[in-house]
């Protein structure tokens, strides 16, 4: 059995390091921060696309329910004040595009602006020319191969993101991203929910601080960190789960996936959404990883 090595910390970023996970297991003991987290609306803002998989990919229930947005092959949520999404949700099976197609090529799709954006909350290209931050993917192209056009459907600009680019949007985050694609070898069902987060920093005075900084003439929020949180079903119908963050930042290649491991409810404080709710908690089985991305 091997496990998924990607990269880890430099030793910037609130001392963390490659502890990610217990860090903040440890600290959300300590600080009342995460109560003060937005809880889920109660109605949907907006349903848009032609949601021909939407009851599929949202089988267990949504994270939130703002301004929800079902294209080809995924479904988000999108913050108009933050100008990015609140979560993308997928769906991948060994039949859904997660596999090579000769006939699929992401040089032919182009980042485009999202029409289903109102154009007051909506982002453009040129927000992030010269911001240092590469149009990170949430929904990732290479999982949805299915046709050309549900690989584009993905390089809408709602479901972009600031990430770093070196050590993180092209190393750690593309780990994951196959990581994810690789267990469909293992399970006949595997959904993905991704998304931003804000997360605090203790700073000088020993306080508590969200900071994070904005981009572009449209001032695209750059998220702290990402979480992403993987439910995979077994062809026995049981159901395993992972849930990871990362930080937004350069990580070194050595540190394996299970130092960002986290327990789901911890993503849940920090984000405000409540992942997969139409499943018991004590009928999911919390797992470590198991693949690597070349296995």
């Amino acid at each position: 059995m091997h496990r998924l090595v990607i990269p880890a910390l430099s030793v910037v970023s609130f001392g963390i390091g490659g502890t990610l996970g217990t860090f903040y297991e440890r600290k959300k003991l300590h600080y009342g921060v995460f109560s003060m987290v937005q809880a889920k609306t109660n109605q949907h803002d907006t349903v848009d696309g032609p949601g021909s998989r939407m009851s599929e990919i949202m089988r267990f229930g949504y994270p939130g329910f703002e301004n929800i947005k079902a294209k080809d092959d995924y479904v988000l949520s999108y913050n108009r004040r933050l100008r990015i999404a609140n979560w993308v949700c997928e769906h991948l099976t060994a039949s859904t595009g997660t596999v090579y197609n000769e006939d699929v090529d992401r040089r032919r799709c182009d980042f485009v602006v999202d029409p289903s954006i109102h154009p007051l909350f909506s982002t453009t290209n040129e927000d992030y020319w010269g911001s240092g931050y590469d149009r990170g993917h949430l929904a990732a192209a290479a999982n949805h191969r299915s046709s050309q056009n549900s690989m584009c459907a993905t390089f809408f600009l709602s479901n972009m993101s600031p990430q770093v680019g070196s050590g993180f949007n092209h190393d750690a985050w593309e780990h994951l991203e196959k990581y994810c694609r690789h267990l469909v070898r293992s399970y006949k069902n595997v959904y993905v929910v991704t998304g931003p987060l804000f997360l605090p920093k203790i700073e000088a005075d020993n306080q508590l601080y969200v900071k994070y900084k904005l981009i572009g003439k449209n001032r695209i929020a750059v998220p702290t960190h990402y979480f992403k949180v993987i439910l995979g079903e077994t062809t026995d119908n049981q159901l395993e789960m992972q849930s990871y963050i990362l930080p937004n930042q350069p990580i070194n290649d050595k540190t394996p996936m299970h130092m960002f491991q986290v327990p789901v409810d911890t993503i849940e404080k920090a984000s405000g959404l409540i992942l997969f709710d139409k499943v018991p908690r004590n009928a999911i089985k919390q797992i470590r990883p198991v693949l690597t991305p070349n296995s």
